[in-house]
């Protein structure tokens, strides 16, 4: 009987043990559950800055008062350039006034019944006095532009341009006339420096006379056997 009741006293120590022991085994898991769940705090990247938005010291930099470059000068004015053999460039500019005199001159719709034009001289080989061009050539410009480059396609050529007005009938008004230019040639030129060509020469015979590595002796050398003149010389040789 005794045997009896401690062996049912054991069995009922070791369950409540065993309900304590898994109680106390679910809150430790539960309160890691808990702290494994918490939010992580978040970082931002404007919490580490590597560099400063700006130098502690940094001065602005000055504004540079750059002039604005004028278009326009209030001349009338037409200038002719030569770009290469064959072509040329011109840029002119009229003047409110000027348009006012050729109203007035021509009829107060003269300027809006007429159209610009680009007259181009060959005047090679002769003195130009405004009617003797060996030939010329009509270039329809705007109104609304002011330069132009010019084929004209002959090289070594000489050429003058007037800017003007025509009229429906075919009459020519002369508004501007340009400077006179000068294409140059296309062909390799025949002409020789003898000047230096014979000063080329004089070095060459020098050369040829081995007397050292000092070209102050092969220049007096040269000099006492009459090589070189004495009016013609080097910078190097003036020393």
């Amino acid at each position: 009987m005794n045997i009896m009741f401690a062996w049912v006293l054991g069995v009922a120590v070791l369950v409540i043990l065993l309900a304590v022991f898994l109680l106390l085994r679910r809150r430790e898991t539960g309160d890691t559950t808990r702290v494994n769940a918490a939010p992580a705090r978040e970082e931002f990247a404007e919490e580490i800055t590597y560099f400063p938005a700006s130098p502690p010291h940094a001065k602005p930099k000055p504004k540079l008062d750059i002039p604005e470059i004028s278009w326009r000068y209030g001349t009338d004015r037409l200038v002719l350039m030569v770009r290469d053999p064959n072509w040329l460039f011109a840029y002119w500019e009229i003047t409110a006034t000027k348009q006012e005199e050729f109203n007035q001159q021509y009829g107060p719709a003269a300027w809006s019944s007429s159209r610009p034009v680009l007259r181009v001289y060959d005047i090679t080989g002769i003195h130009f006095t405004g009617d003797n061009a060996n030939n010329y050539t009509d270039i329809t410009v705007s109104d609304h532009v002011d330069s132009w480059h010019i084929e004209v396609g002959r090289p070594n050529s000489t050429f003058c341009v007037d800017l003007g007005r025509i009229f429906p009938d075919g009459r020519f008004v002369t508004l501007l006339r340009s400077n006179i230019v000068q294409t140059p040639s296309i062909d390799i030129s025949s002409l020789v420096d003898e000047e230096w060509m014979w000063i080329e020469d004089i070095y060459r015979t020098i050369s040829r006379y081995h007397i050292g590595s000092s070209p102050m002796v092969t220049e007096q050398v040269a000099r006492e056997m009459g090589l070189i003149p004495l009016g013609i010389s080097s910078p190097g040789f003036a020393k």
